[in-house]
């Protein structure tokens, strides 16, 4: 089995990621919200980890990312950061929290810099967070924009179905996406739109793409750890590929170990002090 060799890049940036498109190398990143993995991911060479707003899902059980508060996800970013050595950490700016105003935004982007020590953040939408998006950028802060299937929007979609497959919305997707690159954010999220959009709006973008059920042709792509691992089962989208079944290796393990206490075979004579 061959073994994968990590780019010699000592440290990824925003500058490096953009590089990485004009040479056609793909960007990987996975989301991450604890130490212990972070550390894992990181050491197994991804180029950028972000702390999502998914922790509102798969860390909190929450049934959408709305609930997760400011203080919540800088208590993730900053365990992550502390495991960090090579990968770009990019921290979502959760719901309600930059939605009310460009100040607002930029309040909440100094926290999560200050207080987690994060290298960029992200926010959902086009022309109507641009004012967030100049406020952000104009104090040094790096933004990463998502388009398409915005999480944060579910209520006002009602779906979590693929975005931007009619005309107008795929030309207000475009439109949007060279717009936030006109700010000045450094890359974008393109969620669950055809792959055929996808691969238009990286190729009219200088900065890269980072696609989540967007198609192949995006300049990288993004999953959520515990999908990706195995370790949740039910959510099964037609993006998702499961690398690992963590969630059976974790349940026979525990099954093992309970067995073992209630036969007293656990621990045993080499396991005492």
């Amino acid at each position: 089995m061959s073994v994968h060799k990590k780019s010699e890049i000592k440290k990824i940036t925003t500058h490096q990621l953009q590089e990485m498109k004009n040479r056609g190398e793909k960007i990987a990143m996975l989301t991450a919200y604890d130490y212990s993995m972070a550390r894992i991911i990181d050491g197994a060479g991804i180029d950028v980890v972000l702390v999502g707003d998914s922790a509102s899902n798969v860390m909190a059980g929450n049934e959408t990312t709305l609930p997760i508060t400011l203080d919540q996800m800088i208590y993730h970013a900053s365990s992550v950061v502390k495991a960090v050595k090579r990968a770009l950490v990019v921290v979502d700016i959760p719901f309600g929290y930059y939605q009310g105003s460009s100040g607002e935004a930029l309040r909440s982007s100094i926290r999560i810099m200050k207080e987690s020590g994060a290298h960029a953040v992200k926010l959902e939408g086009g022309s109507e967070v641009k004012d967030s998006v100049l406020r952000i950028l104009s104090a040094g802060v790096p933004v990463m924009g998502h388009l398409g299937l915005t999480p944060q929007s579910i209520y006002k979609f009602g779906t979590y179905t693929v975005r931007a497959r009619e005309k107008e919305e795929a030309k207000r997707l475009i439109d949007d996406a060279l717009l936030l690159q006109e700010c000045g954010c450094f890359g974008i999220v393109l969620e669950k739109i055809p792959a055929e959009l996808g691969r238009e709006v990286s190729s009219q973008l200088r900065i890269p793409t980072i696609g989540i059920g967007a198609g192949p042709d995006t300049d990288g792509q993004v999953l959520v750890m515990q999908d990706m691992l195995g370790i949740t089962k039910e959510f099964k989208p037609r993006f998702l590929r499961r690398y690992a079944d963590l969630n059976s290796a974790i349940t026979t393990a525990v099954n093992n170990y309970v067995v073992d206490v209630k036969a007293k075979k656990f621990p045993g004579e080499e396991e005492k002090y």
